[in-house]
């Protein structure tokens, strides 16, 4: 006989895989399928010539395409785009919410005004730095003093930075949020009690509000670099991967080589790769940086 107790927790059991089991199918279905599949196309190599059926190559057409050019630049051009817009993206959101968090009169303005981009899309976004950067009209080319020629976004120096310049103004109203928070949530009273034993303003920031906000950071850190690595929107505006490909980002070129040249193989190679990529560098920021982060319920 089984006893009432062992009863109910099968019957909690059971009720519990009932309400994940939409949730999993759903993963199945839009995650975990298109991602085998995907391996799977990039086993195969597409003939130059359309109408010649596919060729099954095994692994080998993973190693020639992560060791060509075609995918390293982009992955350095990437790089260089993640670096260009997290640390700046987490500095400037915290800079403002350190300036927004103080108790003025119509502070609660300001705060709206440096939230606002929050509900700007990545296209809003880019037409308008489109505007502005435009070499003949553009405001931000005429105080530069680049007016004609090939403009900022023809720059193959500037264009990168000017399109990683876009996407922290776009991302900078939820740092803003997810700073201001995070600094909600640092006891006043810790604070003051610094203060009256004669720690400066900035041996207060760094020694106790940066410690209690480093969860936050560390999270803003995580989700920058994974968006940083799959930008799109703003690279397909603004210079569709120019000037010379010094913009081409890894996830353009997915999207070149699979709609332009019609390579589903190749172009599955460097999606699988771009996932990998992304779930090492999420392991590793676990490994290197949480070490650092500080909990409340450390012990």
């Amino acid at each position: 006989m089984i006893s009432g107790r062992r009863r109910t927790r099968i019957r909690n059991s059971a009720l519990a895989y009932v309400m994940i089991l939409p949730a999993f199918v759903i993963f199945m279905i839009f995650v975990f399928y298109p991602l085998v599949k995907t391996f799977y196309l990039g086993m195969y190599r597409v003939p130059p010539f359309p109408g010649l059926p596919q060729k099954y190559v095994g692994l080998s057409q993973y190693s020639s395409v992560l060791s060509h050019s075609e995918f390293l630049t982009p992955l350095w051009d990437s790089t260089l785009y993640v670096l260009f817009t997290v640390p700046a993206g987490i500095i400037l959101g915290l800079g403002i919410a350190v300036l927004a968090h103080r108790h003025l009169a119509g502070i609660r303005i300001f705060r709206t005004i440096f939230s606002s981009t929050i509900a700007t899309s990545v296209a809003v976004a880019s037409v308008i730095f489109f505007t502005l950067l435009d070499p003949t009209t553009g405001l931000f080319s005429y105080w530069i003093g680049q007016r004609g020629g090939v403009g900022i976004l023809g720059n193959p120096t500037w264009a990168l930075p000017a399109v990683a310049t876009v996407s922290i103004w776009q991302n900078l109203g939820f740092a803003f949020i997810l700073m201001s928070a995070a600094l909600n949530s640092v006891p006043d009273d810790l604070l003051d009690a610094a203060a009256v034993d004669g720690a400066s303003g900035t041996r207060r920031f760094f020694r106790i509000t940066v410690p209690l906000i480093s969860p936050t950071l560390f999270f803003a850190m995580i989700i920058g670099v994974i968006s940083g690595f799959q930008a799109f929107g703003q690279i397909d505006l603004l210079t569709q991967g120019g000037p010379d490909g010094h913009t081409n980002v890894l996830l353009y070129q997915i999207y070149t080589v699979f709609f332009t040249n019609a390579d589903t193989g190749t172009s599955s190679v460097m999606a699988v790769a771009l996932f990998v990529i992304l779930v090492l560098l999420t392991i590793a920021q676990f490994l290197l940086v949480q070490r650092k982060v500080f909990y409340a319920d450390k012990r």
